[in-house]
């Protein structure tokens, strides 16, 4: 599960439309998909806001997905493509799911976990190591989440 650049764009490109779906209801603009066996299996986007829930992170709303589309909680030889780099919590469910690898776009210098704040995804506490490429579309991505922030303190 290398890196493929012309095929992380093209799946990347279908979660920035999941960002923009998440942007469109008034959640943060966060998107992600899993793929498998260059298949999508199931895309999700942020959801904290509209469930009253802080754990309905892009991912994490994948994952449970994912499990149910599967049968599985594990999710093994599977790529999951978000548009902003996991935090903690959803590092943690991702390498619990057994993902094999992640693809992000923008860099969280606030909270990520995968290099920007620090880098957990090598840690000793987690017992699978995964693949993690970062920077995909990041200017696009960045900019999504820019731009809402933006607006959200334009109409307080």
């Amino acid at each position: 599960m290398g890196i493929n650049t012309s095929t992380d764009i093209q799946w990347m490109m279908l979660a920035i439309e999941q960002a923009k779906q998440a942007q469109e209801v008034g959640e943060v603009p966060v998107g992600a998909i899993l793929i498998q066996n260059n298949q999508l299996i199931v895309s999700a986007h942020n959801q904290p806001i509209s469930n009253n829930d802080p754990t309905a992170h892009a991912e994490i709303q994948l994952l449970r997905a994912a499990g149910k589309q599967l049968n599985n909680y594990r999710l093994s030889n599977t790529t999951l493509y978000v548009t902003l780099e996991p935090c903690a919590m959803c590092l943690g469910a991702i390498v619990h799911a057994r993902v094999s690898r992640i693809v992000f776009g923008a860099y969280d210098q606030k909270s990520g976990v995968c290099g920007s704040c620090i880098d957990l995804s090598s840690s000793q506490c987690f017992n699978h190591s995964i693949s993690i490429q970062g920077g995909i579309f990041a200017d696009r991505c960045k900019d999504l989440l820019q731009q809402f922030f933006k607006s959200r303190r334009t109409n307080i």
